[in-house]
């Protein structure tokens, strides 16, 4: 069944909701660290929402392309930034025609380092971290509500209440800003947590082991030199 997304728009295809998982695809179960993948759908959104970066990965003329861009989560559906001349949104179909145009296939991951994990011996160091994949066909959005809707979430994904606070793009910049649209149906997460995984000979080596953990965080603000007096830093930005 397709279901409304959280900003009312109907994504228009079959959601995780009613089992809270992913299904496994040959292209979400890892050939290794099996044990670390997972499905849930919860737990992948709480990734996704988490981060700021994401990489979308595609082939053009027979060659690999990743570029780092922003991006935004409207229920079971992404939506990733870019300008109207960029590579992807220029080989991406529009979204109102899928069955004329395939789209673009892309991969899209998120990535979190959560610690520096220190081992007895240099093989078994590693790091702590949780991602996401995300496997799909992408389509421009060139709906003008959905658009509007999805440049909200953009910006909102990076500071939560912004959209509301800032002025809304005009005609010109809506015309020189493109959206493209990722539904989350071939997904994985994978996490690693804990400490280091040392073999039993490697355990009364005299070096230090454990873990770096590594925390998100921001310095003070920085007011911007032309902010008309009396404008403070509204609360959002005060509890970030």
């Amino acid at each position: 069944m397709s279901v409304a997304s959280e900003s009312g728009i109907d994504t228009g295809v079959e959601t995780a909701t009613d089992t809270a998982s992913y299904a496994p695809t040959y292209l979400t179960v890892p050939t290794r660290g099996r044990d670390r993948a997972a499905y849930d759908q919860e737990l992948v959104h709480a990734i996704l929402d988490e981060a700021y970066v994401c990489h979308l990965g595609f082939v053009r003329d027979g060659s690999p392309i990743v570029l780092p861009t922003l991006y935004g989560r409207v229920g079971e559906r992404l939506y990733v930034h870019g300008s109207t001349g960029s590579r992807p949104l220029r080989m991406a179909g529009d979204a109102r025609q899928q069955e004329a145009d395939p789209g673009l296939a892309v991969c899209l991951t998120v990535t979190h380092v959560d610690g520096l994990v220190l081992a007895r011996s240099a093989f078994h160091h590693s790091i702590n971290y949780r991602s996401v994949v995300i496997h799909g066909t992408a389509h421009q959005v060139t709906d003008p509500e959905e658009k509007r809707a999805a440049l909200d979430a953009l910006v909102d994904h990076v500071v939560p209440g912004r959209a509301a606070d800032s002025r809304p793009a005009n005609a010109k910049e809506l015309a020189a800003t493109a959206v493209l649209s990722l539904d989350l149906a071939a997904v994985s997460a994978k996490v690693r947590t804990g400490g280091p995984n040392d073999d039993p000979e490697d355990l009364d080596l005299p070096h230090w082991a454990g873990v770096v953990p590594l925390r998100k965080g921001h310095d003070p603000l920085v007011p911007s030199a032309d902010l008309s007096p009396g404008i403070e830093a509204p609360d959002y930005l005060i509890e970030l």
